[in-house]
């Protein structure tokens, strides 16, 4: 076989497992979207369940059901309010929840749509129950803006709330006991 057919031969079958790459990372990508409708049931500002399935809004992040903040120098307990306040939301007829990936507790993370075609997800967040977790910086700065919600006041972030929990559970002191025991510190 003279050089230019093999060099040919070799572009083609190059260029063809390129292709077939390219085609399988494709379907790999294109995980189907499942989709939610029904009578859901807020357990928190950021999580709702529909029968057994767990699902969580996706880029926010909402107080925890517990967690109180501070507005005019008083207490309010701002979980349950973000909880209410998504309640009502989902009651709306029609509300429609998809999503495709699951987080490290097994939850749906899903879109969240009313029936009129609104995001939930940045309702929440624009009417000040909640704060952008990485999709939502624009409602979350219209929130700050008009002082709506958690940002009429000061609070915790709910991150450092449930950091803060772990940390006075106790477990985490028994890992770096264990660590220390065994060497990993």
């Amino acid at each position: 076989m003279t050089r230019g057919l093999r060099l040919i031969r070799d572009g083609v079958t190059a260029f063809a497992l390129l292709a077939l790459v390219a085609l399988i990372a494709a379907k790999l990508n294109d995980a189907a979207k499942i989709e939610h409708a029904g009578a859901f049931h807020a357990a928190d500002g950021d999580s709702l369940t529909l029968g057994a399935e767990r699902l969580r809004l996706e880029g926010i992040d909402a107080p925890e059901l517990n967690q109180s903040c501070e507005r005019e120098g008083k207490a309010w307990a701002c979980g349950r309010a973000a909880r209410e306040a998504l309640q009502g939301m989902v009651l709306a007829s029609g509300t429609l929840c998809q999503g495709s990936r699951h987080d490290r507790y097994d939850r749906l993370l899903v879109i969240c749509r009313s029936g009129a075609g609104g995001d939930i997800n940045a309702a929440m967040v624009r009417q000040g129950m909640a704060i952008s977790y990485g999709g939502y910086a624009k409602e979350e700065a219209d929130a700050k803006a008009q002082k709506a919600g958690l940002w009429a006041g000061t609070f915790e972030r709910p991150r450092d709330v449930r950091d803060h929990a772990r940390q006075s559970s106790g477990f985490d002191g028994a890992l770096r006991f264990i660590g220390r025991i065994v060497g990993w510190e």
